[in-house]
């Protein structure tokens, strides 16, 4: 077990950035809030995680009983596969979940065929675990515009379709950041050069709809947020570019699923096509790693927007 310093640092404004452990170092975050001694968890990683998160509270001094939200941005393994764990050792928490996901916490059983069917039986076994389900008297789901106070701090939800139609953003007035999930994408630091931070859209099954992505997006930079916190991996600033880049790429990403759409070898050319995109963009981003070495640390998310795409399109495909 690592020691806490090497997974658990301090941010402004009371919240903390947990690597999960999913996947590889600086993947996957959850973030512990804490506001006059009380806490809680926006996102939890996988089962896989919970003693990495219960890790934290003691390396913050925060009492188990003292947590009273979880709080899924949405309901994908990689973000909320940890909640039923943990909320097994938090006795007065309280699940808070958009309610398009609310009873795949409460029941996994879709949620974990879901998986496996995207990642086979092997991968769900060896990366997540088998899901545990969430009392439903436990479970307080959201609508858009709706508020919780965390020791009197508010936390503001705001429906945020595109990457998933379960999914909501968590606005933070006191650092005026959102917590973002997905919806704003995923910045790696390795990619990270003196121009900033880089950024991509995710495009993951099943629940791809470019267009409502946009317009949650857009959403959210109309705030003027300081900050944005995304679970893979932490907080990233300088927001207007960012925003900028990716309402750029996703245009270009929609743009090559029309063109291939039609074609035989469609999701062979979406995977090439994704790389080469992500590639050239890196490239002007200012990025010196090695093409292999950019693949090899974009390989799983090439592979999964490609599905995603590929879905998308079916959808859009005449009947």
């Amino acid at each position: 077990m690592l020691s806490a310093d090497q997974f658990l640092k301090a941010h402004a404004d009371g919240i903390h950035v947990i690597d999960t452990g999913f996947h590889r170092p600086r993947f996957d975050a959850s973030y512990l809030l804490v506001e006059r001694g009380r806490g809680a968890f926006i996102d939890t990683g996988t089962n896989h995680s919970v003693p990495r998160l219960l890790a934290s509270l003691d390396a913050v001094g925060l009492p188990r009983d003292a947590v009273d939200y979880v709080i899924a941005t949405h309901v994908h393994l990689d973000h909320a596969g940890g909640v039923g764990l943990l909320m097994r050792e938090l006795p007065r928490a309280k699940l808070v979940v958009h309610p398009r996901g609310a009873r795949h916490l409460i029941d996994p059983s879709q949620l974990m065929a879901g998986a496996r069917g995207v990642y086979g039986d092997e991968e769900v076994a060896r990366s997540y675990g088998e899901v545990v389900g969430v009392p439903a008297e436990r479970v307080v789901t959201t609508e858009d515009g709706s508020t919780i106070a965390l020791a009197g701090r508010e936390l503001r939800f705001i429906d945020t379709p595109g990457h998933a139609r379960h999914h909501h953003c968590i606005w933070d007035e006191r650092s005026r950041g959102f917590f973002t999930g997905d919806t704003f994408g995923l910045s790696y630091r390795e990619f990270d050069t003196d121009q900033g931070a880089w950024l991509l859209p995710t495009t993951t099954p099943v629940q791809f709809e470019p267009g409502a992505l946009r317009q949650s997006v857009l959403r959210m930079l109309s705030a003027q947020p300081r900050q944005m916190y995304l679970t893979h991996f932490g907080p990233v600033d300088e927001v207007e570019n960012l925003g900028a880049q990716f309402l750029s790429l996703l245009d270009a990403v929609v743009a090559l699923g029309h063109a291939v759409a039609r074609d035989p070898r469609r999701d062979a050319l979406l995977r090439e096509g994704l790389a080469e995109l992500y590639l050239q963009r890196l490239r002007e981003h200012g990025c010196t790693i090695g093409e292999a070495q950019v693949l090899d640390l974009l390989a799983m998310d090439i592979e999964l927007n490609a599905q995603g795409m590929g879905i998308w399109l079916d959808k859009l495909a005449p009947q």
